[in-house]
């Protein structure tokens, strides 16, 4: 083969093997928005679920704007059993489920002292309770049809002590270790369940941080690739890992962070 065919074949736009998905993402703004478009200009059909209306009809006028196969879902994933009802929903809207990213959390920088219970227990529900419930209800589907593949964001500061973030550093180390362990028990099934943990990026998260005087030079000086990344650069991570190619990788935490956590 020519090196212009394997280009030709390489940039085809099918070759993910993702045309015809179907793909539930949790989290229509931010990180899950930019995974969200990029699913859907793979070729997939898309749900998205979202508690704000105001974001889930912004992505939703831009998957219009590319003729893309989408529905759209406003639900708290943190009321118990809304997991289990979006994941029926998507099922019955697009006639099954192949992918599903849960990309929804929540930050709030301040130390352990000065948290309450309640505080906590938001936090927690949020950023990890909500994946329990969604990725539980996909993944029986998924092991039940033989095929499936399971995603969640998680972060650097699941892995490390970053000051003032001791609630959303637990989510996201619970993240990790939930998903291994559903990994190992719905591998034989052919269902792959990964984390995409993104170091410092610039999403409406992070914009008030960032926002602070010298903070984002602070960041800035703490990444080896001397930048913050941007969403568009978590959406190959994630097609790749729902992807006919990522058949044997289960269980991974990948860290998409310009090299924060070599340092």
């Amino acid at each position: 083969m020519s090196i212009e065919a394997m280009v030709e074949a390489r940039t085809d736009a099918d070759w993910l093997g993702l045309h015809g998905a179907r793909v539930l993402v949790a989290g229509a703004g931010g990180i899950g928005g930019a995974c969200v478009l990029a699913y859907a200009r793979a070729g997939a059909g898309v749900v998205v679920v979202d508690r704000d209306r105001r974001a889930l009809d912004a992505i939703g006028s831009e998957l219009t704007a590319i003729g893309a196969r989408h529905e759209l879902i406003e639900a708290d994933l943190t009321e118990h059993g809304a997991g289990a009802r979006v994941v029926t929903e998507a099922v019955q809207r697009l006639g099954g489920l192949d992918v599903v990213l849960h990309a929804v959390g929540i930050n709030d920088r301040r130390p352990i002292l000065e948290f309450t219970e309640d505080e906590w227990d938001h936090i927690l529900r949020v950023n990890l309770s909500s994946v329990f419930g969604l990725a539980q209800a996909a993944g029986r589907h998924m092991v039940g049809q033989g095929y499936g593949r399971v995603l969640a964001l998680s972060s650097v500061s699941g892995l490390l002590a970053h000051h003032s973030h001791g609630p959303y550093a637990a989510s996201k180390g619970g993240i990790n270790q939930l998903l291994r362990v559903m990994a190992r028990e719905w591998a034989a099934s052919g269902v792959t369940v990964n984390a995409l943990a993104p170091g410092y990026i610039e999403t409406p998260l992070t914009a008030g941080e960032l926002a602070k005087p010298g903070k984002r030079e602070d960041l800035e000086s703490l990444v080896p690739a001397g930048r913050l990344g941007t969403p568009d650069e978590l959406t190959g991570p994630a097609l790749f890992l729902s992807s006919r190619h990522a058949g044997f990788i289960t269980g991974h935490v990948m860290y998409i962070d310009g090299g924060r956590t070599l340092v």
